[in-house]
């Protein structure tokens, strides 16, 4: 090999020298976005319909179900794992229309569906119409990590769920006083023949929700609700439909909220990840595009939390409020309920 002559190298001058140290310091964008974790309970809520009581509760909550996902990712576990945590606590808190506070059918009783999807592998679990299951997005985990199929349905739902170890309890664990009163309510209005529209629109939010990003830079999505009071024939929403109320790939995790006929006809998570994909747009942009725009325009509304795999978060809603947090690798987290709160995002 020839020997290259020693050629004197010129002095590098020092705005040259800053740019450079600049450059060589920065990090990547996968490793500057972090661990992070956010969730939603639902939108809908309204101020008049909280007691400051019931208010500090589901804050409290929110904090408690992002400090435990957090703590997961803080360990360097699959994002998956972190959703499930995040989740199961909203689950087992009677403020949210999942799990324990799960609202009443017509016929009276608790019917509950949930899912959850990995965005690195695709692979997916959904439950619905289960009565029986303490935690309903650990049966979707289930049956994504343990059998063939992508969703099973109440008694068989259950059943597999006795052969798995899931915790199955009694119907009466899932009775609160509050959402009993709530479905006295709409039998009320709905014997008196006020407007269906009205009935409609007061008793379908209250679905939660999580979403991750992992130290790995995967994303996982899941979501669980009790439906809509009131509802009839085994009517089933969003939630536990992928690509509807869930979905996560390696470009975005979504979970939704809202009126779920209008998720469903939109395939509104799966919508946002489109969008985000092939056109390029911004977490925000997709967002407000599915869920402030196309959704109105059916005559639904609700709310999502949308993650990127480099970090961005999006809330978008178009309800008075929706319950909402988001945590990152600092271990801080962020709550909010109502529309007119600030609520600080990741850097965007």
């Amino acid at each position: 090999m020839m020997d290259l002559p020693n050629l004197p190298v010129p002095p590098m001058s020092r705005p040259t020298a800053l740019l450079l140290s600049l450059c060589l310091s920065m990090p990547l964008a996968a490793t500057a976005a972090g661990p992070v974790l956010v969730l939603h309970g639902g939108a809908g809520v309204e101020r008049k319909d909280l007691s400051p009581a019931e208010e500090k509760a589901a804050r409290a909550a929110l904090q408690q179900a992002l400090l435990k996902g957090h703590a997961v990712l803080a360990a360097g576990k699959p994002a998956l794992d972190a959703v499930t945590a995040a989740i199961t606590v909203l689950e087992d808190d009677p403020t949210f229309n999942a799990g324990k506070g799960a609202v009443f059918t017509h016929d009276g009783r608790n019917e509950l569906d949930a899912s959850l999807m990995d965005g690195a592998t695709l692979k997916a679990g959904a439950v619905a119409g289960v009565q029986r299951v303490r935690n309903p997005i650990l049966l979707a985990e289930a049956v994504m990590q343990h059998s063939p199929h992508v969703m099973m349905v109440g008694q068989g739902a259950e059943a597999f769920a006795a052969t798995q170890g899931i915790t199955l309890v009694d119907p009466s664990y899932f009775r609160t006083g509050k959402r009993w009163q709530q479905l006295q309510k709409a039998l009320k209005e709905e014997a008196s023949g006020q407007a269906h529209a009205d009935l409609e629109t007061a008793r379908h939010f209250g679905t939660v929700g999580a979403i991750a990003l992992d130290a790995q830079g995967h994303l996982a999505a899941g979501t669980s609700t009790g439906g809509m009071t009131n509802k009839r024939f085994g009517r089933v929403g969003d939630s536990p439909i992928i690509g509807a109320g869930t979905y996560a790939n390696d470009i975005c995790a979504v979970s939704g909220t809202g009126w779920g006929e209008y998720y469903i006809r939109t395939a509104a998570a799966y919508d946002i990840c489109a969008r985000m994909q092939y056109l390029k747009q911004s977490p925000a942009e997709a967002g407000r595009a599915v869920i402030n725009q196309r959704i109105p325009a059916l005559g639904g509304d609700g709310g999502a939390i949308v993650l990127s795999a480099d970090g961005r978060v999006a809330m978008p809603f178009n309800t008075q409020g929706m319950y909402r947090g988001w945590i990152g690798a600092d271990g801080v987290p962020h709550v909010a309920i109502f529309a007119d709160e600030a609520l600080p995002l990741p850097a965007q």
